[in-house]
């Protein structure tokens, strides 16, 4: 299954060992999310859309309430890059 460029990059840093956090309203909807890389810097070309994209894939999932990370899934789609370590 082909996924676009954007989804790459995003596969590629949870691959790393980034993480994707959200914030919820009052009433429980999704308002934003956040994509860290492992250092803790915050990924700007990340959106609500996009999110909703890999967890429609299966490629990021959440358990216990901690913040979504790739899941095996997510690591086959992704493709090996040089910087991968």
């Amino acid at each position: 299954m082909d996924i676009s460029r954007a989804e790459q990059r995003i596969l590629h840093l949870l691959a790393q060992g980034g993480r994707i956090e959200i914030n919820r309203s009052e009433n429980k909807k999704i308002e934003a999310v956040s994509c860290f890389t492992r250092d803790g810097w915050l990924y700007p070309g990340f959106g609500l859309d996009l999110f909703r994209k890999l967890k429609r894939l299966k490629a990021i999932k959440s358990s216990g309430g901690s913040p979504y990370r790739i899941t095996e899934r997510g690591l086959g789609l992704v493709r090996a890059q040089l910087d991968n370590r």
